[in-house]
């Protein structure tokens, strides 16, 4: 059984910051992403960051230069340092891993995945307060 768990949502002041957390367990695939996605009320779901098992990171425009992603390989798990919290980050956020996209010029993270595609955590709420 393939799991996806995130932890270490909250509700902090703009201008704060918080880290989330997701571990994983049973992925059957010999390439990953693991990836942070967020959904707020209302809006669709978007790709907020993603690292390819061979560390290339990849993130939204809104987020670059505040959230850094990074891996643990000994424990399987993601992580999402979200720094300079603004109201506009509010949203549900997610854990996925999944099959990069792999080509002739190598393999990529995608940005945007189908909801059936993957495995996905089952989301940790993040609230900023103006």
């Amino acid at each position: 059984q393939v799991q996806v768990v995130e932890s270490g949502g909250g509700s902090v002041q703009a201008g704060g910051f918080l880290r989330l957390s997701c571990v994983t367990s049973g992925y059957p695939f010999d390439r990953r992403c693991l990836g942070w996605f967020r959904q707020a009320p209302g809006k669709e779901s978007e790709g907020v960051a993603h690292i390819l098992d061979d560390g290339t990171t990849t993130y939204a425009d809104s987020v670059k230069g505040r959230f850094t992603i990074s891996t643990d390989h000994a424990k399987n798990a993601v992580y999402l340092q979200m720094d300079s919290l603004t109201p506009e980050d509010t949203a549900m956020y997610y854990c996925a891993a999944y099959y990069p996209y792999c080509g002739g010029t190598g393999c990529y993270c995608a940005r945007d995945i189908r909801s059936d595609s993957g495995y996905w955590g089952q989301g940790t709420q993040v609230t900023v307060s103006s």
